[in-house]
């Protein structure tokens, strides 16, 4: 197994996968595998979108898994606060604070940063950037530590449309910049999702000195991580699950100053991820379990909620031909015999 190597450059997590077994959790494929994060040094993101956050993991399973991920973690760990034990629709905004309020105290108890996730509820609720001012505000007010904000587009989840306020890109943008200087010392940065380059570097260069700017571009995270002369991203990526051996042999190219050798490890993985986050791009994680299972990760290529039937075998059977490719089938012969097999016609 990899040696861990911290980050020195970046700040770097991947978002991690739960390993379903039925309606349960492996619990001992799911924990292995953030070791497995953890030793190629990267940081370990849990409990969020690509842990089928809302998609299948509810907030009881998301409780147990911080909880354990926590006691076991032996690497950088940050975790996903939410509303999710909400029932769907309109709730009060006292109603979503206290949700907020209930997650945000399992975290702190573990002893892990938090990400407040955006929340549906919030946005099912809110009439305005004020409403998001309020139940921010509130949450960040009560931290003694540092959280990260989280800004997670329509094309991951259309329930999300018109967060921070508004439809309008450039009056959300300017929402939660207020928030940001309105409460820095608290914020230690924000992950964007957008899948818009241009607007991830324009926000970064506007962020208040000290407070980060996390890539969630899967699109473009090569550019936004290795930065330009005023800056560059850190990143939370969900790309980076199926990608850990090469994004840290990348970024060990970047700590010691080889850009060139960065750009050569991780630029041939974007065709892959494109393709991995095509729309629907909610899919996207079932092309994360399924590079999963091909690298030996976990047994069978099952998940929660049976998503692993939202992506045609067609398309699984690119996904793999693009990871050959790129590099990431640790064991390709073991992954061509299982291609073959669950693929059939389409391999």
């Amino acid at each position: 197994m990899t040696t861990a190597v911290p980050r020195r450059t970046r700040r770097v997590f991947a978002a991690a996968h739960v390993v379903g077994d039925g309606p349960r959790i492996d619990w001992d494929a799911t924990l292995a595998f953030r070791h497995h994060l953890w030793a190629h040094g990267l940081g370990v993101a849990d409990a969020m979108d690509t842990a089928q956050r809302g998609a299948g993991l509810d907030w009881p399973a998301a409780r147990e898994l911080i909880c354990r991920t926590a006691s076991e973690a032996s690497g950088d760990l940050v975790v996903g606060v939410g509303t999710d034990q909400l029932p769907p629709g309109p709730a009060t905004l006292p109603d979503i604070v206290a949700a907020y309020e209930e997650q945000l105290a399992v975290a702190v108890e573990a002893g892990v940063q938090p990400v407040l996730m955006c929340s549906r509820a919030l946005a099912d609720t809110a009439r305005g950037a004020d409403d998001y001012s309020f139940v921010y505000g509130r949450l960040l007010d009560q931290l003694d530590g540092t959280a990260l904000l989280h800004w997670l587009g329509p094309m991951f989840d259309p329930a999300l449309a018109g967060y921070w306020g508004s439809s309008d890109l450039d009056q959300a943008t300017a929402s939660v910049l207020e928030l940001i200087n309105a409460h820095v010392g608290k914020v230690d940065g924000i992950k964007i999702s957008l899948l818009d380059a241009e607007r991830e570097v324009a926000i970064r260069r506007s962020l208040p000195v000290g407070v980060r700017l996390y890539t969630g571009d899967d699109y473009n995270y090569p550019d936004l991580i290795a930065g330009d002369a005023d800056g560059h991203s850190d990143a939370l990526l969900g790309v980076f699950d199926p990608l850990a051996p090469v994004a840290a042999a990348a970024l060990r190219c970047l700590d010691e100053g080889d850009l060139a050798g960065f750009h050569a490890r991780l630029d041939p993985t974007v065709e892959l991820a494109r393709h991995l986050f095509a729309a629907p791009t909610q899919h996207y994680k079932t092309g994360v379990v399924f590079l999963a299972w091909l690298n030996g990760h976990q047994d069978r290529f099952t998940m929660l909620a049976n998503a692993q039937t939202l992506r045609s075998r067609e398309h699984l059977a690119e996904l793999a031909r693009l990871a050959g490719s790129a590099g990431v089938l640790t064991r390709p012969d073991r992954a061509a015999a299982l291609g073959r097999e669950y693929l059939g016609g389409a391999a």
